[in-house]
């Protein structure tokens, strides 16, 4: 794992989760496959193993760059801009 500039400019605390699951899927009868919290906005979505993509389309729209897995027990960040687990 880096460092990247993107995790200096997070907001500390990282936010609360907006929600449980990704709404976005719920919306459209989907089943979110591994979740994804937005470090800005707290934002939920799915990976890119989903169907929607979410969580990318989170930070295609937002430019949101960092986000890390809202599974449990995983603690992992990923950086969109920087393609790499920061």
């Amino acid at each position: 794992m880096s460092e990247c500039a993107h995790v200096a400019e997070l907001p500390r605390p990282e936010p609360a989760p907006r929600s449980e699951t990704c709404p976005a899927c719920l919306a459209v009868g989907g089943h979110p496959v591994q979740l994804r919290l937005c470090l800005v906005c707290g934002d939920v979505g799915c990976c890119d193993s989903s169907p929607f993509r979410h969580a990318s389309e989170h930070f295609k729209e937002t430019g949101h760059a960092v986000m890390r897995s809202f599974e449990a027990d995983e603690t992992w960040r990923w950086c969109f801009v920087d393609g790499s687990i920061v």
